[in-house]
């Protein structure tokens, strides 16, 4: 099976599947190495990569990561933006005179999902203004350092992180991480 939950349609080998993919990298690989197109070294490049593949076939894992177009979309573009807004929210605050607010702050997640979770982290950890001090995956929970948050700074960032997530998971989640959210 492969990670979509239905029969692999790649083609067999006897004995094995040989994922075409896996190959076609394969011999992309080979072209590059020797630094030449030409007829022999596409049809060396395809023997040595389905040699390799039926040879050493790698375990088909499921990473847990299903690519959806629209939520892609709309999670890229919103990202930009707070890329932009966390920027200039750190640059006024360094630019201002006196101490910025920084706060410690925990926010539980409401997905199980590990792989949700590293996604999340990565988000977060990429907007200026913000860092993942701690992850306890088991738990649910990140410890944020934030920076330029005034008022209820617990509030204010779990609704930040709960925005953030539903959105890396509309992005890249499994029907069962959205189903989680709702």
């Amino acid at each position: 099976m492969n990670g979509g939950g239905g029969p692999s349609r790649a083609p067999r080998l006897p004995g094995r599947r040989v994922p075409p993919a896996q190959v076609a990298w394969l011999t992309i690989v080979w072209l590059l190495l020797w630094g030449d197109v030409t007829v022999g070294n596409v049809l060396g490049g395809l023997l040595a990569g389905l040699a390799v593949v039926w040879l050493l076939p790698l375990p088909v894992l499921d990473s847990g990561l299903r690519i959806h177009p629209v939520g892609l979309v709309v999670f890229l573009t919103r990202f930009a933006v707070d890329m932009v807004v966390s920027s200039f929210r750190v640059a006024f605050w360094a630019l201002r005179p006196g101490t910025p607010p920084v706060r410690i702050v925990e926010v539980r997640l409401r997905s199980s999902s590990e792989v949700m979770a590293v996604l999340i982290t990565v988000a977060l950890s990429a907007l200026p203004g913000s860092l993942v001090l701690e992850a306890h995956v088991g738990e649910r929970l990140l410890v944020l350092h934030v920076l330029g948050v005034t008022g209820d700074a617990r509030a204010v960032t779990e609704a930040d992180v709960a925005r953030l997530e539903s959105r890396v998971v509309a992005a890249f989640g499994t029907r069962a991480d959205r189903e989680e959210l709702r």
